[in-house]
């Protein structure tokens, strides 16, 4: 069985595993406290299972229910069914525990010692709860793509797909998972595990709806994309990301193309270094820059999506060797991509620069500079740094 096949990684109660659940679910309380209205998100997801089971269009937006945009793929249906059945207080709350414990699980079974597990979770806490305040999937997505990475690791090609599969179509970002398609030593099997997840889950949702409304739901969703891509481009609270920074900071949309183009050649060089990909370090790098990169290079990227980043800030961390300049990178992605989230950073910087020049993105930026260097010019075979289990 799946579950059966992961590694339960010292399942002891460490106080970083009870912080972890410990700020979930006071997060998740404080929010339903203030009512209904401040976590609209939950009220949006359970509204689109409903949707789906009476076929009413998902991407319509009803202004009498005063609910925003519904952006995930039909499959989302099914993925939001366990709790959508409970009340919305009730299914609000498992539904920010479940995410949080996702993305934990999935830590627990990265092949890194149980130290530097701790490490990630901690640097990764304040994103978390970012997420769980809004009441958003990216902790699940962000898992979605590790648990990919951790099953290629084991060569279990069959359930790594089915979560590439998952993330593609709930949110089209657990398609980088992809990538790890170069990592795996069965690349037909790969290759065909993935085209048959997609089929069962494209067809899924079809079970508490019929076809037609499923496939027309699907083109639904590539216009409702299409048009948040355009509305993207106006907002201070989307696009978040190094071309939203740009157009802020230079005045220009024309760059776009330009930085897309760049960073999908700085994913496909390190490829290149297939003598290289015996060492984990190099996987483990490659993991990070595609969490981070996912996010950072995102018309869609908002705050509540940073969880998958900085998830990857994590992973580059324990990779590095100690030094002030790593440090000081860590230090500035708390200070400036979790921290400006919150009510402790200081509202003039977050009004007048961080949020104006979505300079959230520019740490892990940064970070994601760093690795594309190290992964094209570091020789990982001379590794000392001890990264894997005791």
């Amino acid at each position: 069985m799946l579950i059966k096949d992961l590694r339960i990684a010292k399942w002891d109660i460490s106080w970083v595993t009870i912080l972890w659940f410990l700020l979930a679910i006071i997060g998740v309380l404080l929010k339903i406290k203030l009512g209904q209205d401040k976590i609209g998100n939950y009220l949006i997801f359970d509204n689109a299972f409903q949707n789906t089971i009476h076929q009413h269009n998902l991407y319509f937006v009803d202004p009498a229910k005063h609910l925003g945009s519904f952006l995930y793929g039909p499959l989302f249906s099914i993925v939001i069914a366990p709790f959508a059945v409970f009340s919305t207080n009730v299914g609000a709350f498992l539904w920010g525990v479940v995410n949080a414990g996702f993305l934990f699980f999935a830590i627990r079974n990265l092949p890194v010692s149980y130290k530097n597990q701790n490490i990630i979770l901690l640097i990764s806490a304040i994103e978390m709860m970012t997420c769980l305040q809004n009441m958003q999937i990216n902790c699940i997505i962000a898992g979605l793509i590790i648990f990919a990475f951790i099953y290629v690791q084991q060569q279990r090609n069959f359930w790594a797909t089915l979560f590439i599969a998952i993330g593609f179509l709930v949110k089209l970002y657990g398609i980088v998972g992809i990538a790890f398609f170069l990592f795996s030593n069965h690349k037909i099997k790969f290759s065909l595990s993935f085209l048959f997840w997609l089929a069962v889950l494209f067809c899924l949702p079809m079970v508490i709806s019929s076809p037609s409304f499923i496939i027309e739901s699907y083109a639904e969703w590539y216009h409702t994309l299409v048009a948040k891509d355009t509305a993207n481009s106006v907002s201070d609270m989307q696009n978040i990301s190094v071309m939203g920074m740009l157009r802020h900071i230079l005045k220009t949309e024309y760059l776009n193309g330009i930085v897309v183009m760049a960073a999908a050649l700085c994913y496909a060089l390190p490829l290149l270094r297939k003598k290289q990909f015996l060492n984990l370090s190099f996987r483990l790098s490659y993991l990070a820059l595609a969490l981070i990169g996912v996010v950072i290079f995102s018309s869609s990227a908002e705050s509540p999506t940073y969880i998958i980043a900085v998830s990857g800030v994590g992973i580059w961390y324990i990779l590095q060797q100690e030094s002030w300049p790593v440090i000081l990178l860590l230090i500035t992605t708390f200070l400036l991509t979790s921290f400006s989230a919150t009510d402790f950073f200081p509202l003039f910087i977050k009004m007048n620069y961080v949020r104006p020049y979505a300079l959230k993105a520019l740490p892990c930026f940064l970070v994601w500079l760093v690795l594309v260097y190290q992964l094209l010019k570091k020789d990982f075979g001379a590794e000392t740094i001890p990264i894997l289990h005791q």
